[in-house]
């Protein structure tokens, strides 16, 4: 069973103090990390809720997080599939369920026209960023489509998702985008519930969660950490000026408000960082939640989950990003940077260390959420966790650095 040795914590706690005490560091963080058996091996919160603010960030605090979702979309899709629901191959159900996947063309800016795809879309080009959707926010070309009416995947708005077309042809190149978004409509139609719903039912409850929601009620509202924007310019730190960027779903209360919007399988839930663990330690112990006894998922749906699902793209996240919306991401040389001999792979929904390393087994999985959060899952050494701040751009050095600078010493220091 993971642990930490006792000795260890308060340096830990001190390298996380030393970031959120520096005026250009980070304003406030939680860190939480997990065992297999859902025991929070090391957790703490550091810094104020947001730039300038004087509330303490606490381990009730509450985080947009973003792209984090993901992961729990992916686990939602896998039950359907193992329900027979949904299936991860077949063009059919896909089209059935969804006809607009079965209309959708693809955007080709060198004729500015939409062109025929060759190949229909399937539940798991959708889960692996292979079915051809990106983001607006890290691809022009969605930009160029759009026009001068533009596309804002935060706007809460059916539209901009459901109007975007393809920016490749399916099957051909691992791109980041709104495929995970779509994965959830399928789960929707294939379920018969709203997804936060489902979320609620199927996820959340056998787990104990009662603080992750993609429709925050008061409670939640009340430890929301705020939106913190680093200047492009100097580094410096302060509250974001447009607010939240999820903001729709923070002041949909009525029925008719939250069906109204846009239930974001790719980025909409807010959450406690240490309600999320429990999610990975399920992960990490095959499928069963240990502290509750609930099985989530089968053994044999969590090992493929966490297999390679594009070994024939073993340098998918060696793409630069040059972001036309530098305030939502800095610009990077690579997506994720690794010595240039080692593959790199794709689960369903998350990336893949498909080599052991100084830190991480060989099989862990970890993904991001774009006010730089970042979860990972050991399942070799039954060990996760997540960092969680509310920092835009994307990439944030400071964060990265910190991430992995904590980690490690959990790792260095596990019994």
């Amino acid at each position: 069973m993971a642990k930490i040795a006792s000795s260890a914590v308060p340096d830990l706690k001190a390298q996380i103090d030393a970031l959120t005490s520096d005026p250009t560091g980070a304003p406030g963080i939680v860190y939480a990390a997990v065992n297999k058996q859902g025991d929070l091996i090391f957790e703490h919160a550091s810094g104020k809720v947001g730039a300038g603010k004087d509330e303490p960030m606490t381990m009730e605090s509450v985080f947009w997080i973003a792209s984090c979702t993901k992961m729990i979309t992916g686990i939602a899709a896998m039950q359907l599939v193992e329900q027979g629901k949904l299936a991860l191959d077949d063009v059919e159900l896909v089209e059935k369920l969804a006809p607009e996947l079965k209309a959708v063309q693809v955007w080709d800016p060198a004729s500015h026209k939409l062109v025929p795809k060759k190949r229909g879309i399937t539940l798991r080009q959708l889960l692996s960023h292979t079915a051809g959707f990106g983001y607006a926010f890290f691809d022009d070309r969605l930009n160029d489509w759009a026009g001068p009416l533009g596309l804002d995947e935060f706007s809460g708005s059916y539209h901009d998702y459901l109007s975007q077309p393809l920016v490749n042809q399916p099957g051909e190149v691992w791109e980041y985008g709104i495929n995970i978004d779509w994965a959830g409509i399928l789960i929707e139609r294939a379920s018969g519930q709203r997804l936060n719903d489902y979320f609620q039912e199927h996820i959340f409850k056998p787990l104990g969660i009662t603080h992750i929601n993609m429709f925050p009620d008061d409670e939640l509202k009340k430890k929301l950490a705020f939106m913190n924007a680093r200047s492009l310019k100097d580094g410096s730190l302060s509250l974001n000026q447009n607010g939240h960027l999820n903001r729709r779903p923070l002041y949909a209360t009525s029925k008719e408000e939250i069906d109204g919007t846009f239930h974001s399988g790719g980025a909409g839930c807010f959450a406690r960082p240490n309600q999320y663990v429990q999610i990975i330690a399920a992960l990490l112990n095959d499928g069963v939640h240990a502290p509750s006894g609930n099985r989530i998922l089968k053994k044999e749906t969590v090992d493929e989950m966490f297999t390679n699902q594009i070994p024939e793209m073993p340098n998918f996240a060696r793409q630069a990003i040059n972001p036309p919306k530098p305030e939502y991401s800095n610009a990077l040389p690579e997506l994720y940077p690794e010595p240039h001999d080692i593959p790199q792979g794709w689960g369903l929904t998350f990336f893949l260390h498909l080599k052991d390393s100084a830190i991480h087994s060989e099989g862990t999985g970890w993904w991001a959420g774009l006010p730089n959060l970042f979860w990972w899952a050991d399942r070799k050494k039954g060990l996760g966790g997540i960092i969680a701040s509310q920092i835009i751009p994307f990439g944030d050095p400071k964060i990265l650095g910190l991430w992995a600078q904590v980690e490690a010493g959990i790792y260095q220091n596990l019994q």
